[in-house]
């Protein structure tokens, strides 16, 4: 009996003893000749998914090569955890050994893609056979060689295909076939005409999509891709305390009042509104005014010291109103195009429920008391931390499980976590997969204001979006290195940005003394460089800028700490500001994505430029914006187009519509020239108009 030749193994004769051994490295059982390496998305080599959204046709592409010079054939294939079959796509071949695939992301959930290679005999052949014929060689024998191949493919095809791959065959072998280089000799199936070419092309689709040799092919590793709604992609983002919602001041604002205030947020064009703790708080170790230890009879406390005699984290605070008023306002939210995202802040005041109920949810002192959350030297009184270890803390995680499912059934669906890097990455990693698993259309933000490693590993275990070091990205040059990072590196594939140029605990340096054009480029930077951002307000429209002391990122009178009374009608607001811009996001798709962000040199440091694009079924979406980072001085400068990433011809005259003050401008060539003050509008948003004959240029 023939030994396997998975089996067979080498002998090797050494040429000092003359005496042979045996190698035992077995030989292959098939000859695999392709190579598919450097698959994107992949997050961890496969281990993770990658994210995408609906309504995307996500990228996919791989270097696949064979030794020698004979082509290959590439294909995707595919299919969301609900389909039954794979779906097939060729992959198209765009150089350098690059291949690249559309993945059409239709549903929300997980998909799961392998890319598939190996040689591919029939196009080997053609490209082969037309050279020699562009020679004046005789390719009769070269017939017969074709015959071989479709003979093969016609043994592997369906039965419907099976008949007129046999004739292809036998025409072939017969020589009754002339091919010129057009390959165009006509033959008839079922009485309709094709060219050989057109039929040749069909068993070379069918070899495609899986009847290739499979002990000739090499399938990848399964990669995923986990699909979200639309807004974890795209996203503009509101916070406000709603006990300082209130018209009158020192009353505590209640969930009516922010009813009435969500046409303001309405008409800034924000859609998620983002409320801090809505719970009962603590009063032991309150925090008084300023974040200080002494605390005044009337004092609210921090929201983020969740819990008291009134409940806890499924509990609302009496002040605010009832989990009826709290759905009244969700309800009222969505009606004007408006997501309600709630904190989860899994911790607890020293008076939650838990702390009687389950004392070992906490973690004890050697002299039995519980401990306080501490960042040394640093003592937070009003707060206990959770002890995700613990003895119960399998308890623990289905409670804080449960958690998330009650407020989701009170029409939650956004979530922004509170310091999710200072617990286990095992606990994230089962309860978002636990709840996406039921409920795919939620979205988690990470606030993790941490180091880069941890701060991706949350992405990559689940978080929907993350918070960022934009906060601190001041200069040109870290700009430019940051975007390039989060847009350029494998992070895109599963890490997305949410920019935030304040928060109630971070008020940068740039905003305490940049003035009013500070609060105008930081807008406009994180609101053009992410498709996903976020502002604190009324503190950031209102310009309130002044910290707790010299040096600090804490506001003074912190909202965190104290009820505030806001003049939304101030005339400080930059509320239509805000409003403009975000109307020109929703109008213009390239601001939507992140993938084709371009930076354009400046021959100015104060002056950062950038671009994205879109195609879109009319003709593509291309906006530049202009922001200079000097908030006290005008600044100029030469700015040198990518003519090729604007979509512009460098030889025709363009022109340039700034969508903030609706000035147009004609502009030639790769160097314009740009001037940006202060005093004024200290940044353009140009939509890039194509041909300066198809503008509207006003006289």
């Amino acid at each position: 009996m023939a030994t396997p030749r998975s089996q067979h193994a080498a002998t090797v004769v050494s040429k000092s003893t003359a005496e042979s051994r045996t190698i035992a490295v077995p030989l292959p059982g098939n000859i695999v000749r392709a190579v598919i390496t450097n698959v994107r998305p992949q997050v961890d080599s496969g281990r993770r998914p990658a994210k995408a959204t609906i309504g995307d046709a996500l990228r996919v592409e791989a270097d696949v090569f064979v030794d020698g010079h004979d082509l290959i054939f590439c294909e995707m294939r595919f299919r969301h955890d609900a389909d039954a079959k794979w779906s097939a796509v060729r992959m198209e071949d765009t150089g350098n050994d690059r291949w690249r695939a559309t993945l059409p992301i239709e549903q929300l959930g997980r998909y799961r893609f392998v890319i598939r290679a190996g040689v591919d005999g029939y196009a080997t052949w053609r490209r082969d056979l037309l050279k020699r014929l562009d020679a004046g060689q005789d390719v009769s024998e070269q017939y017969l060689v074709g015959a071989q191949i479709l003979h093969d493919v016609a043994r592997r095809a369906k039965a419907s295909d099976r008949q007129w791959l046999t004739d292809l065959v036998e025409q072939l072998r017969s020589g009754h076939v002339t091919l010129d280089d057009a390959v165009s000799e006509v033959v008839t199936q079922e009485s309709s005409a094709r060219t050989l070419g057109e039929a040749l092309a069909a068993a070379r689709i069918a070899h495609l999509i899986g009847l290739g040799d499979p002990e000739m092919s090499t399938s990848s590793e399964t990669f995923f891709v986990n699909s979200d709604p639309t807004r974890a992609r795209f996203s503009s983002w509101y916070e406000l305390f709603p006990r300082s919602a209130a018209p009158t001041p020192l009353r505590h604002g209640t969930f009516a009042d922010v009813v009435a205030r969500l046409d303001y947020v309405e008409s800034m064009g924000f859609d998620v509104l983002y409320l801090p703790p809505i719970h009962p708080i603590g009063r032991t170790g309150r925090k008084g005014r300023n974040g200080t230890t002494s605390c005044e009879g009337d004092d609210p406390g921090s929201p983020w010291a969740i819990g008291a005699a009134e409940g806890g984290h499924t509990s609302v605070h009496p002040e605010l109103g009832t989990l009826d008023d709290f759905r009244h306002l969700v309800a009222e939210a969505k009606n004007r195009g408006l997501d309600v995202a709630i904190d989860l802040a899994f911790q607890a005041s020293p008076d939650h429920p838990w702390v009687q109920q389950h004392p070992d949810w906490f973690h004890h002192l050697p002299n039995g008391t519980i401990r306080y959350a501490e960042n040394p030297p640093k003592r937070y009184e009003d707060i206990y931390p959770l002890h995700f270890e613990g003895l119960d803390w399998r308890a623990l995680w289905h409670e804080l499980l449960e958690v998330v499912q009650f407020w989701i059934a009170q029409g939650v669906t956004i979530f922004r976590v509170d310091n999710p890097h200072t617990k286990p990455f095992a606990f994230w990693e089962w309860l978002l997969a636990s709840i996406k698993s039921e409920h795919p259309e939620t979205i988690f933000l990470s606030e993790a204001f941490t180091r880069p490693r941890v701060m991706e590993q949350l992405a990559k275990i689940g978080f929907t979006q993350s918070y960022t070091y934009f906060t601190w990205r001041t200069t040109k040059w870290e700009i430019e290195m940051y975007m390039n990072e989060l847009t350029r590196s494998p992070v895109a594939d599963y890490f997305r940005p949410n920019f935030w140029p304040n928060t109630p605990d971070i008020l940068t340096d740039e905003l305490q003394r940049g003035g009013r054009a500070g609060f105008l480029s930081r807008f406009v930077l994180a609101a053009t460089l992410s498709s996903n951002y976020g502002i604190y307000g009324p503190p950031f429209e209102l310009q309130e800028h002044l910290p707790r002391t010299i040096g600090s990122e804490e506001y003074l009178l912190s909202e965190k700490y104290e009820l505030r009374s806001w003049d939304l009608r101030s005339s400080r607001s930059l509320s239509a500001f805000i409003g403009v811009v975000n109307k020109i996001r929703r109008e213009h798709v390239a601001l939507q994505f992140n993938d084709a962000l371009t930076f354009h040199p400046v021959d100015n440091d104060q002056i950062v430029a950038y671009s994205k694009s879109r195609a879109t079924t009319e003709r593509p979406d291309v906006v530049l914006i202009v922001v200079s980072l000097d908030h006290g001085f005008p600044q100029a400068g030469w700015v040198s187009l990518d003519t090729t990433a604007l979509g512009v011809d460098p030889t025709i005259p363009f022109v340039v519509h700034d969508l903030l003050t609706d000035a147009r401008y004609t502009w030639s060539g790769s160097q314009n020239f740009v001037k940006l003050d202060p005093e004024g509008v200290p940044c353009h948003i140009f939509s890039v108009e194509q041909s300066a004959e198809r503008a509207t240029v006003p006289q």
